[in-house]
């Protein structure tokens, strides 16, 4: 395990952790709110009212303003920003993305970051866009990879380094990119130019772009998803492996008088009622911020407030079990994020590797939950179910059953499995008694393996009035299928 980094609680692919840096220790996952060092929405003094515990601001603005410069390298960057704790720098990568070059070399932006005491310092990388040519994005990652290994030879203890992954959109070019530069042992691992897919709701290419980078990536260090800072999509990306956002969206947002919550974003106007119980929202009406002087300082402070109470309730839900119950919620709050959770659960295969194989309940909630990985973890152990004599399977909704040597209940998602073990994770699933039929599809397929792995037996299904699909054709010719 990274010496910098410990995980302390697991739930899928995300993780509680505890990242040390030289101004103190952070509980991952966390945001870093984004600090312009020329304009400051809210001070950095008062970001930690909010519930931050690190900042991250532009070290490539700082060399280049005169004032901002000469403080930063006479008094410190802490100094500067007036915050006592964590601070990452940015390299001005985001500038080159948008300007296509800068003035300044990768050597010189990591001297800079050294000198005026950043905590975890980036080096100068090229985000490359979504949907380029394969040759440019190859040619960039490439480049970028020759940049951090520049940089990592010119860092030892006086910061942490960030490694950031590219790649654009091409998976193999991700792993490819971890991998490589994993062997350079980094402390923080970027997963850089995701904004534009954010940006046009690409969140399902957002889950490959995540999935195969942590692929490339040793599971034990930390993962910062570059630009990330709307709550919506926090507990997608954590649960993916993701430690550490970003977010300059409560500021911007705010400039644009829009409102954010957990849902979405609203637009100030269109408001007659503020859904927030924050110490904005309760002492304001809406027609009073629409009105407001400060109406963008008001609306950035409940954007920050909304953000972080998402961070503390992924939190809570890694510690209880039930993160992914609370992905699925997020999911549905949109049609794109409805897509990412499907394409998600693509790598159910993927993210059993990780998930805690004890946890409390599983709860089910709705026909996605049927490709959870701890559906698919139960379909990969049928065969340590050994069956001998008569076995009869009944509904799990069915509290008397006929005699036989063996008490099996019918339980969707998951399928068949011993009485005894009802009580037991994750067969204690709470799910609905009028099953949809993918959830009954997947029951069926693995009632269907288990029978077929114990040929001796003699199976009789309780099938009961409700249940129909295709695949009862096929249990028909294996087992005594009675209504």
């Amino acid at each position: 395990m990274s010496s910098i980094f410990e995980i302390t609680h697991k739930d899928a692919a995300g993780r509680i952790g505890k990242l040390r840096t030289p101004h103190g220790t952070v509980e991952t996952p966390t945001v870093m709110p984004v600090i312009n060092p020329n304009l400051q929405v809210i001070k950095p003094s008062e970001m930690r009212d909010f519930g931050a515990q690190m900042l991250i601001t532009n070290s490539y603005i700082i060399s280049r303003r005169d004032k901002l410069r000469e403080k930063a390298l006479k008094d410190g960057l802490h100094s500067l920003l007036d915050f006592d704790g964590p601070i990452m720098t940015d390299s001005g990568s985001f500038q080159l993305s948008v300007y296509g070059d800068i003035e300044v070399t990768n050597e010189q932006i990591i001297e800079f970051q050294k000198t005026i005491g950043s905590d975890v310092g980036v080096p100068l990388d090229i985000p490359t866009p979504p949907d380029v040519p394969r040759s440019r994005a190859e040619s960039e990652m490439e480049t970028t990879i020759e940049r951090l290994i520049e940089a990592r030879s010119m860092v030892n203890d006086e910061m942490l380094l960030a490694g950031p992954v590219q790649g654009s959109t091409y998976t193999d070019l991700r792993e490819k990119c971890a991998s490589t530069i994993s062997e350079h042992k980094f402390d923080v691992y970027p997963l850089g130019a995701v904004v534009p897919l954010m940006e046009s709701y690409r969140y399902a290419e957002l889950v490959d772009v995540i999935v195969s980078s942590k692929k490339g990536l040793d599971p034990t260090v930390p993962v910062h998803l570059f630009g990330a800072g709307h709550p919506m999509m926090f507990a997608l990306a954590v649960a993916l492996g993701c430690d550490l956002f970003d977010s300059a969206a409560y500021a911007l947002y705010a400039k644009d008088r829009r409102y954010i919550t957990s849902k979405g974003t609203y637009h100030i106007d269109n408001l007659s009622y503020l859904p927030c119980s924050c110490p904005i929202c309760v002492s304001h009406t809406a027609e009073e911020v629409k009105k407001a002087d400060n109406c963008s300082d008001l609306l950035a402070r409940h954007n920050l407030y909304v953000t972080f109470e998402e961070i503390r309730l992924i939190k809570q839900s890694i510690k209880e079990g039930n993160l992914l119950e609370l992905v699925e919620m997020r999911c549905r709050s949109h049609p794109r994020m409805l897509e990412a959770l499907k394409r998600m659960y693509s790598y159910s295969d993927w993210i059993e590797k990780y998930d805690p194989a004890s946890k409390s309940t599983f709860f089910y909630c709705g026909p996605e939950s049927s490709q959870r990985p701890e559906v698919l973890r139960f379909s990969k152990r049928l065969e340590r179910f050994t069956i001998k004599g008569t076995a009869v399977i009944r509904p799990f909704s069915m509290r008397t059953y006929p005699e036989s040597d063996n008490d099996l209940m019918f339980k969707p998602p998951f399928g068949t499995f011993p009485a005894e073990l009802s009580e037991v994770y994750p067969f204690n699933a709470e799910v609905i008694e009028d099953t949809d039929i993918e959830s009954l599809g997947k029951a069926l397929e693995n009632t269907i393996r288990l029978i077929e792995l114990n040929p001796d037996a003699e199976f009789t299904f309780i099938k009961g009035k409700e249940l129909e699909h295709p695949l009862f054709e096929k249990l028909e010719k294996i087992a005594d299928v009675k209504e």
